[in-house]
């Protein structure tokens, strides 16, 4: 009797987030619904996902594809057959999940109004045994999970990813009941004394963890588990996997607890850590984290680019080997930085250092924000860090999982801003907005203004009704204490770190550093007003010698933002220019570019080809450098991120 109740105990910690082993923390991130964001910089894109980038992920679905049309098919409503690729019920569940983050940032009856029409439509489509895709029972109904590469379950793991958040959002259960029935038809199936079964495209793994914290059944976060184990066993033995011959393509070359390199497809990579993550963090599994920590390591070490994009091949729309991150061939799918995003929070919240903040922010603002264009209705589907001018956004693609994707990661983005554990909050992101957390000492409301990533100066207000004991942990981001990565893969020309102030109703406020926050341990009183100053200076940074790409090379970072050189700046030319390492920039805010930015300049040596073809030119020429994210967004033209430092890295013809 006494061990039952133990075990009872035990999973009700499990249950409420509170049980952790050894190293692993379980710090909480604070939902999105609890954050109001009234940010300069972000408001404006979370406002205009809500209207423009969601408006054209539902014209693409319904519409100009025939997305819709197979779950209206399915659902009686229209005569037909199956079009379009096996993946495709992903998009309609990933807009969905916009959707539900929109109207609760920005509440729209119409939009509100269209998700229930789909979710009718979802509903309908259902089979009676809880199975839903559109490819097989519209084509080939006896063939259900027979390939393991065919993606039914990362759609299905988008259906309960969307399902959660419109729970989330308006407290509707309808999708989130056809999720759930979706989950018992898989867990039927497989499980431990059931069939094997190893995910083709990782996916559901970390969406049944976010059906467990939302049901509190134990059963979807043992299912996430055993899909987990599954991998890296050679179980796939007998099936067809069509996508992929190397299994080192989905990670499944040893156990995930076993695995120490990235390989493969860089977003089934960041969706299975992701998951892995998440699990560790909620059974207290120090084999995951130690795993995860070791796959990270080398993702950031060796094989991430300075935008915090990942996956160089577009071969395998992944990995290739140690530092080969080429700059005009990068492959960086926006998927897979939005991705980083997702397993970066998770780390840290399993181990509060702001390590994993500091490369979620580098992903965030750079190689993610860069798939959607300023006017919020183009995208980039892979982000190159140079180009000859080839390059420009789409309005969709073939394969449309990029729009959707960088859609509801800006309109979820109150979930990165603030984290917590009892009476410990951690803020990890400079976006302004409000809040108020519930501490066991009592409520916490917290305000916070800024002008980030423009401006360093943070004002967070701290306003209890009554005063309150709680540990505020403010990050201070690794480019401020001189190190623009963890590792040595790229580092600061001067690595002298930044003196930055934090004060305290006006005053110097004691405080210790903690895995990279500042750590200030008080009774809160109403209006306490802390200031947190951080020095925007233009820094320098150069690659590890490893790096072969980015040899006698530079690239420009302010604050998180790394900027880059466009041909419409500079005399339609990006390739022509010399920019040593002693060279001084001037950082302008001008409102009337790219819809207002913190432009760089400088005097350097421009080369040009002399009238008669046989010799160079040199002249001294200001350049204009912009951030990286706001490029192509002015028609075609020429880019580069790594400017040379020596007359022998130019390339006048634009070759690499």
């Amino acid at each position: 009797m006494k061990k039952n109740i133990l075990s009872l105990f035990a999973l009700c910690l499990v249950q409420t987030g509170a049980f952790a082993q050894g190293g692993i923390r379980n710090i909480a991130p604070v939902n999105f619904s609890k954050v109001t964001i009234n940010d300069a910089f972000w408001k404006p894109r979370i406002d205009q996902v809500a209207t423009v980038t969601i408006p054209v992920c539902i014209e693409q679905t319904e519409v100009k594809t025939p997305r819709i049309q197979n779950f209206e098919i399915m659902a009686g409503l229209k005569k037909g057959e199956f079009k379009g690729i096996f993946y495709d019920d992903s998009d309609v569940y990933k807009a969905l999940e916009a959707i539900a983050y929109s109207i609760k940032n920005k509440p729209s009856a119409e939009l509100e109004k269209k998700a229930d029409q789909w979710i009718d439509l979802i509903a309908k489509a259902q089979q009676p045994d809880g199975y839903l895709n559109t490819y097989y029972t519209l084509q080939f109904p006896e063939k259900r999970w027979t390939d393991m590469s065919m993606h039914e379950d990362y759609n299905g793991g988008h259906l309960i990813e969307a399902a959660v958040a419109y729970y989330e959002a308006t407290g509707k259960r309808k999708l989130l009941d056809v999720s759930i029935k979706f989950a018992d038809h898989f867990a039927s199936l497989f499980g431990p004394g059931k069939q094997h079964w190893v995910t083709g495209h990782q996916e559901l793994e970390l969406a049944l963890v976010k059906l467990y914290k939302t049901t509190k059944n134990k059963k979807y976060l043992d299912l996430a588990d055993w899909l987990l184990e599954e991998r890296g066993r050679k179980l796939a033995k007998g099936y067809t996997w069509t996508d992929w011959k190397d299994t080192a393509y989905a990670q499944d070359v040893v156990p995930v607890k076993l695995q120490k390199e990235i390989t493969g497809h860089a977003v089934r990579a960041m969706y299975m850590y992701t998951g892995a993550a998440d699990v560790a963090a909620l059974k207290g599994d120090e084999a995951y984290m130690g795993a995860m920590k070791n796959v990270w390591e080398d993702v950031v070490y060796r094989n991430m680019y300075i935008t915090g994009g990942i996956g160089s091949s577009g071969r395998n729309e992944g990995f290739s080997k140690d530092y080969d991150l080429p700059n005009e061939h990068a492959y960086c799918e926006t998927c897979a930085s939005v991705g980083m995003v997702f397993w970066n929070q998770r780390m840290s919240s399993m181990t509060g250092d702001s390590k994993y903040v500091d490369v979620l922010e580098r992903s965030l603002y750079n190689g993610a924000l860069d798939g959607l264009s300023l006017s919020g209705d183009r995208f980039f589907y892979g982000n190159p860090l140079a180009s000859r001018g080839q390059h420009q956004r789409s309005e969709w693609f073939g394969t449309a999982c990029c729009p959707a994707n960088i859609s509801r990661l800006i309109a979820s983005l109150g979930n990165y801003v603030y984290a917590q554990s009892g009476n410990g909050v951690w803020v990890n992101l400079y976006i302004g907005s409000q809040t108020n957390l519930s501490t066991p000492n009592g409520n916490l409301p917290l305000e916070m203004k800024t002008n980030y990533p423009w401006e360093g100066k943070v004002d967070l207000t701290v306003n209890p009704a009554k005063a309150t004991s709680a540990t505020l942990r403010l990050r201070i981001p690794g480019w401020v204490q001189g190190e623009p990565v963890p590792g040595d893969l790229y580092r600061f020309s001067d690595k002298t770190p930044s003196k930055f102030t934090l004060k305290l109703n006006g005053k110097a406020v004691p405080y210790k550093m903690e895995r990279g926050y500042a750590v200030i341990d008080r009774k809160w009183k109403k209006g306490d007003h802390l200031e947190l100053d951080f020095p925007m200076e233009v820094k320098k940074v150069v690659a590890k010698d490893s790096l072969t790409y980015n040899q006698n090379r530079i690239a420009l970072q302010r604050g998180p933002l790394v900027y880059c050189v466009e041909g419409v700046d500079n005399g339609n030319a990006a390739w022509n220019m010399v920019v040593p390492e002693d060279t001084r920039f001037e950082a302008t805010f001008n409102q009337q570019l790219l819809n207002g930015v913190v432009a760089l300049k400088a005097e350097v040596p421009v080369i040009s080809v002399s009238a008669d073809g046989l010799s160079t030119v040199t002249q001294r020429k200001t350049i204009t450098a912009i951030p990286y994210y706001s490029w192509a967004n002015r028609g075609k033209s020429p880019m580069q991120v790594w400017l040379p430092t020596k007359i022998n890295g130019i390339m006048l013809n634009y070759t690499q």
